[in-house]
């Protein structure tokens, strides 16, 4: 659980959080928590220590960068969050997909104030623990790592013809691995229009702008 004291301490509102060196093409980033302290601890309480309930509170961050990824846009259209996935065998080992559990609670929360859906569309073949590398390392392990399996995409297609797409992911570190799961999805001819996080590293250079007005898909 969190706090009475540590929970105040979160912020209300998410800003830009562009990675250095910015991954060639990545989609404006968004974030609410520098990964340090609480929010670090709720990461990987959550991710790695079956801390299940975190999942609320992290969620709660994860839908304030959905909210500011998406401020700008046309309110009709629906959004499609699609999370990040695992490595392959990750999911099994917890018990559970991790960050689709946040996403799913973000889409709860963003679902108040305009049409939302969780699409888990992107699949992971496998890469090595991204721990310990550099940006160069982690964008060379994830590389090609992702796609879209057809079937999935199709079932989407069926039921939202139109959406924004955001990329949603726990925490951004270097936006290697964002950046490998918008390639999947500009692969299969979704082109999402923003990246969303519960947190981002220091390494991040943290800057309040608009995001970057892409168009929504049509399937």
């Amino acid at each position: 659980m969190l706090c009475a004291r540590c929970r105040a301490g979160l912020s209300t509102r998410a800003s830009v959080a562009w990675p250095s060196p910015v991954p060639e093409g990545l989609v404006t980033p968004w974030a609410t928590e520098a990964y340090d302290g609480a929010v670090r601890a709720l990461v990987v309480g959550h991710k790695d220590r079956g801390q299940w309930g975190h999942r609320r509170v992290l969620g709660e961050l994860l839908s304030r960068a959905v909210l500011a990824a998406t401020a700008d846009l046309d309110p009709e259209v629906p959004v499609l969050l699609v999370p990040v996935p695992s490595r392959p065998g990750a999911g099994r080992q917890r018990g559970y997909e991790a960050t689709t559990a946040i996403v799913r609670c973000a889409a709860a929360r963003v679902r108040s104030g305009r049409q939302v859906a969780v699409a888990p569309l992107v699949v992971s073949r496998g890469a090595a623990d991204q721990a310990g590398l550099d940006a160069a390392g982690r964008a060379a392990n994830v590389r090609h790592s992702m796609h879209c399996p057809s079937a999935l995409l199709a079932r989407v297609a069926r039921r939202r013809p139109t959406a924004y797409v955001v990329v949603c992911d726990d925490v951004v570190t270097t936006g290697s691995t964002a950046r490998e799961a918008q390639r999947a999805l500009e692969a299969v001819g979704l082109a999402p229009v923003a990246v969303a996080a519960v947190a981002a590293t220091q390494r991040t250079a943290r800057q309040v702008t608009r995001p970057v007005g892409l168009g929504p898909w049509r399937g």
